[in-house]
């Protein structure tokens, strides 16, 4: 989805497929036809964009093989979708039964995240619209915070430094404009924006930045406007932004809403956990941490790194960060110029929701992707934004 910012720049809105596991690249064309191409025409328009992840496997045989690469452009425009940004976080095996801490390998110290992501940037050159020539990737935040010494933050600094230059070149090669967001996620090395400032500064490029994430912005408790300025004051460009809502339990000391928060500690992805103390930001790296004994304090709310639908918040005594997105919505677009034109819904947790609130049949997942859609188009469009045909 396209919308014309009133500066006259286009502002894209995508929704990320993460949501749909597949490895390879028989599985991302299955997507397009089972899940994708049925949003579009849920939501009635010609044209929708998504946010591809596409897994190790996916884009190797894209990046090797520019007649595989050529038909998966094809099968987008057929089926009236676009791509202009893609996930690069995970590498392989989101969609398996456990995730948790393997989502953070290979980290940017790692050769194969380098590799990784120079394959994503080319295949997004070749996957861009005619009339697009700025293309965006979101990346794992350099590594998680244990096991990251000196030695291998240096590692990481020269390896994005080594990707830089090669988005250097293909710009020259291709004409189109590629560029890298590290995504802050608690828990890791860089868990907030303002943890980003002093790596991507000392990286000094501007095809290397950061992606908001705004569920991950909540769980640091971090103020959306107060962060989203620190990055334009310390000249760091945010590549894009996933808009995306936390669990929030305002009174956690209390029993029912430990329960409610229990139906929530499920066993596929870590949902880090943080509250904001007088001595500053506690946490741990699980809800079911959280909830076991005295790990975390209760005497303030908890939010949880639980990506919830963005239109449908938890029943009572829980509820979403859904402020929080729009706050920094309105700071990134809201303005006299956009900070980011990349925008992404990114629920990818629909499956490990409480059974009683997740889709029961694909139609059901349709509708609700749909609807999330839908509620970020309506706040687009109430700042002012125009949606494009």
């Amino acid at each position: 989805m396209r919308f014309r910012h009133p500066d006259g720049s286009t502002v894209h809105l995508a929704y990320c497929t993460n949501v749909h596991p597949a490895e390879t690249l028989d599985g991302v064309l299955a997507q397009l036809r089972d899940h994708c191409e049925p949003v579009r025409r849920r939501l009635g328009r010609d044209r929708l964009g998504i946010g591809l992840w596409l897994a190790k496997d996916a884009a190797h045989a894209l990046v090797t093989d520019p007649s595989a690469l050529r038909g998966l452009r094809t099968e987008l425009d057929r089926r009236g979708l676009e791509v202009v940004t893609l996930n690069g976080f995970p590498y392989e095996g989101f969609g398996a039964e456990e995730v948790k801490y393997r989502v953070y390998k290979p980290d940017w110290a790692d050769p194969e995240r380098l590799d990784h992501t120079t394959a994503l940037a080319r295949v997004l050159a070749g996957l861009l619209p005619d009339d697009v020539t700025e293309g965006s990737i979101s990346t794992l935040p350099l590594a998680w915070r244990t096991a990251y010494d000196d030695g291998r933050a240096e590692t990481a600094r020269t390896a994005l430094r080594t990707l830089a230059e090669r988005l250097d070149a293909l710009q020259e090669l291709t004409g189109r404009d590629i560029r890298v967001g590290l995504e802050p996620e608690p828990g890791c090395t860089v868990e907030t924006t303002g943890d980003a400032i002093a790596p991507l500064t000392a990286i000094g490029h501007d095809r290397i930045g950061i992606c908001v994430d705004t569920c991950h912005l909540a769980t640091s408790f971090e103020d959306p406007l107060s962060a989203l300025d620190a990055l334009t004051e310390a000249g760091v460009p945010v590549v894009k932004s996933q808009l995306s809502a936390a669990l929030h339990a305002e009174h956690p000391h209390l029993p029912d809403v430990r329960e409610a928060l229990a139906a929530f500690d499920e066993p596929r992805f870590l949902h880090q956990t943080r509250t904001a103390t007088a001595a500053g930001l506690r946490g741990t790296d699980d809800l079911g941490q959280a909830l076991s004994g005295e790990a975390l304090p209760d005497a303030s709310p908890w939010r949880a790194h639980f990506h919830v639908p963005l239109h449908a918040a938890p029943a009572a005594p829980l509820t979403s960060t859904l402020d929080v997105l729009k706050a920094a919505l309105a700071r990134l677009v809201g303005g006299p110029h956009p900070l980011t034109r990349h925008l992404e819904v990114e629920t990818y947790t629909w499956q490990a929701l409480p059974a009683e609130l997740r889709p029961r049949a694909r139609s059901q997942l349709t509708e609700g992707i749909a609807a999330e859609l839908t509620l970020a188009r309506d706040l687009l469009t109430d700042l002012g934004l125009k949606e494009l045909p």
